[in-house]
Order: C-alpha cells, then structure tokens, then sequence
C-alpha cells in the first residue's frame, strides 16, 4: 500500500511540475519587436533597424544601422 501512495505523489508532482513549466515558458524573444517572431526559435534573427527592436533606442545614426544590419557577421561595417 505505501508503495501506490509513493507512486500517485510521484505522478502528481510530475503533473505539478509539467504545469508550472508549462506556464513559464517566454511567449516573444527579449530583441523582437511585438509581432516579429511568429514562433521562437533558436535562430531567428530580428530584421534590422530600430523599429525591429522592442524597446526604440534614445539615439539612432548612420553607425548604428550599418552596425545592426551588418549582425551577427565578424566584420564591423564601413562606416567606422
């Protein structure tokens, strides 16, 4: 008998578990503007410019756009 109570307390705290997990998953990536990413994935990558971004920076110049369309390449843009 003690072993079906261990059984059902492992199978509700499994269920506990998976509910919990289930409702702390992040529904939009932090980069994203609202609406920008349909389905989070490991490799999307945002369109560039700042009304991609979720939160519009203070400040936007020439640099920054050639430095965000140039992301994730190794090499800095021209612009420098």
């Amino acid at each position: 008998m003690s072993l079906l109570k261990i059984l059902v307390a492992g199978a509700g705290s499994y269920a506990l578990y998976r509910y919990v997990k289930q409702q702390n998953q992040p529904t939009e990536h932090a980069a994203f503007a609202h609406g920008e990413a349909d389905k989070p994935r490991h490799t999307d990558v945002r369109n560039a410019g700042p009304e991609a971004m979720r939160s519009d920076p203070p400040q936007w110049d020439r640099v920054d756009e050639a430095s965000d369309e140039s992301f994730p390449a190794s090499d800095p843009p021209s612009t420098y």
